[in-house]
């Protein structure tokens, strides 16, 4: 896996909205090895959530009421990651570049060109399964499972997803 460079990435969401970022995660590779992974709570315009997606992923008003903002995390990311990476890798890659997208209208927010991978899309072509979803992709393919629902984790798990399917392609 020699060359593959690549930030897996994964939203959580407060509302329905897809501007409601609470949570960000990232996995960075390089040369086709972990080299990092990361996840920052994010306060959502307003700190408001619903209760769907507090059942969801567990996280609350009171854990993001002190967390910085989506520009101030964003920022972080790209002055640290995306200078050196034009990939994003996400499962359902549609869902979390319309949150970075709605987000970035949200906050008047300028966005580098990026290229977008899907775990989810590759996985319909090359392997036979009923269901696609993150957890039970891993789960078949042998690949560790953290906390479904956080950022962090499901960044993590995407970018192993992703690696194996480029093993596999």
């Amino acid at each position: 896996m020699d060359g593959q460079n690549f930030i897996a990435i994964d939203f959580e969401t407060a509302t329905g909205k897809r501007a409601s970022i609470c949570e960000i995660g990232i996995c960075v590779v390089r040369n086709g090895e972990i080299s990092e992974t990361r996840s920052w709570l994010v306060q959502p315009e307003d700190n408001l959530y619903s209760y769907w997606n507090m059942q969801c992923h567990g996280i609350t008003p009171e854990d993001t009421e002190n967390s910085p903002s989506f520009p101030e995390v964003w920022e972080e990311i790209e002055r640290l990651f995306l200078d050196d990476f034009d990939t994003l890798v996400a499962h359902n890659a549609t869902f979390d570049r319309s949150c970075l997208e709605h987000s970035a209208q949200l906050y008047n927010l300028h966005l580098p060109e990026l290229q977008w991978q899907c775990t989810l899309k590759i996985a319909r072509q090359i392997y036979n399964f009923g269901c696609n979803t993150l957890g039970y992709l891993c789960e078949q393919l042998g690949i560790p499972e953290g906390t479904h629902h956080r950022a962090g984790d499901d960044a993590e798990m995407c970018a192993r997803l992703y690696l194996r399917e480029m093993e596999n392609f």
